[in-house]
């Protein structure tokens, strides 16, 4: 990203973002990957998980900054929620990612970071919300379905839709392949979202 002062082009800094995790990390892995290319909007300054996820080692090895607050290490869910909130806080981003995040965010998170966190959705919202999208389009017969990236609210899977892109149901297609597919679509488009949420900003 570049601006213009007195006739002079001066390299603006990028964006930086958290991202948030509980799994593998494509998504993140992803992100990494579209930040390290030239002229990138954004930076991920921290990766952020509630469990020891297999996706911080992609953080690790990009010698990005990674915290667990697992669930389990407080008193109750507002103790984490608040806790969440502040490792969030502590490393200062514009946007907040979830990326497979598997968790409800409470509201000192979205007080600190409201209109400034986003999640991604396998199916096209609002049809199938919730933590079962592919099994609920399957079972219901659809034969097309999808990836949203979603502006995150108080309430599950409700917010504004920043972007959708529609998979095909095969009449082979199982859970898993279905959901296989919904997430190439689903990285690509994620990364998009965030491009154009962190340029000229």
């Amino acid at each position: 990203m570049q601006v213009t002062y007195s006739g002079a082009v001066i390299a603006a800094p990028p964006v930086p973002v958290v991202v948030l995790i509980s799994g593998a990390g494509s998504n993140l892995a992803a992100l990494l990957s579209a930040a390290r290319r030239p002229g990138a909007p954004f930076a991920v300054v921290g990766v952020v998980a509630d469990v020891e996820a297999p996706g911080l080692d992609h953080a690790r090895e990009a010698g990005i900054p990674t915290r667990v607050i697992a669930l389990a290490d407080h008193p109750d869910r507002a103790a984490w929620d608040e806790a969440l909130a502040a490792a969030v806080r502590e490393l200062a981003p514009r946007l907040v990612v979830l990326a497979g995040f598997m968790r409800i965010v409470g509201a000192p998170l979205l007080d600190a970071f409201g209109g400034r966190i986003i999640n991604t959705h396998p199916a096209l919202l609002p049809s199938f919300p919730g933590a079962h999208g592919v099994r609920d389009a399957l079972a219901y017969g659809v034969r097309i379905t999808g990836a949203s990236v979603i502006e995150i609210d108080a309430g599950i899977d409700t917010g504004r839709i920043l972007a959708q892109r529609a998979v095909e149901v095969l009449p082979e297609d199982t859970e898993s392949s279905l959901h296989e597919r919904i997430k190439a679509v689903e990285r690509d488009m994620l990364v998009e979202v965030v491009e154009d949420l962190t340029t000229g900003t």
